[in-house]
């Protein structure tokens, strides 16, 4: 079984780009996208369903803005837009797609990084997605939460943590926050189980800024996480950087067993 999360910073800008044609070599069972930065009249029918995929999507109500997608190869058993909570709903941040014992989730939160209004918006996100996750590790099913969590969970999760330290995305509330699902919670960070030392390959996203992408001035923001069960049945994870589709890279990992 192959998962793929990728932010695409705008799917129209993607597929410009090579994303689809790319999406069609992967064969992956899954494929999360995230900031699709569309709403359903934008969408062509090539976005809508690539070869040999079905795409379900979550679109924010403001036109160019945020959005959360799923494809894959089978139909899921059921899908779920939305965790219930207006204010996130409605910017199109979480979709949910069943098959059989396993949950994939499309996850995009909110960035903190425009404002103390994000900011705030982005722990208000944090406080209300907490009870959630509880939920979900209480259901007995296994999840895979893929996307773009905009936040640097360790030291060796970004290039510049130092200088960081006081910026939305590496806040300590934010990584304490993170520490919590994973301790608490029980959630399983499975780029890391597979690579708990990695540094400067596992970034995931680079700022458009003072070339950040030729250095190498990378964050890892982009996660799959997910219960332990099917954590441990995680083989290998890649990050594709040979194309660039957004100013984030595609995380891949294959687990053991089939998506239905």
């Amino acid at each position: 079984m192959k998962i793929i999360t990728l932010n695409l910073n705008g799917i129209r800008s993607a597929a410009r780009k090579g994303f689809l044609e790319w999406l069609q070599r992967q064969r992956a069972d899954v494929v999360c996208v995230q900031e699709i930065k569309a709403q359903a009249a934008d969408m062509t029918a090539d976005l809508l369903a690539p070869a040999g995929y079905q795409g379900h999507f979550h679109y924010a109500a403001k036109k160019g803005y945020s959005g959360v997608g799923i494809y894959s190869k089978s139909a899921p058993e059921r899908i779920r837009a939305g965790f219930g909570v207006t204010e996130f709903d409605d910017e199109g941040r979480y979709l949910r797609a069943d098959f059989g014992g396993l949950s994939v989730i499309s996850l995009y939160l909110p960035s903190g990084s425009s404002g103390e209004h994000r900011q705030a918006s982005k722990f208000r996100f944090l406080d209300a997605f907490y009870p959630h996750l509880k939920r979900l590790r209480r259901a007995g099913r296994e999840v895979v939460l893929c996307g773009d969590w905009n936040i640097a969970h360790r030291e060796i999760d970004l290039k510049n943590w130092k200088g960081n330290r006081k910026n939305s995305g590496f806040l300590p509330e934010e990584r304490d926050w993170m520490t919590r699902i994973f301790d608490e919670l029980g959630w399983v960070d499975v780029y890391r189980r597979l690579h708990p030392d990695a540094t400067d390959a596992s970034y995931t996203w680079w700022s458009n800024r003072g070339q950040a992408w030729a250095k190498n001035v990378g964050w890892r923001i982009d996660y799959q996480i997910a219960t332990p069960g099917i954590a441990a049945r995680a083989r290998r994870a890649a990050i594709y950087k040979d194309e660039r589709f957004s100013d984030h890279a595609p995380l891949t990992i294959h687990y053991d067993g089939n998506a239905t």
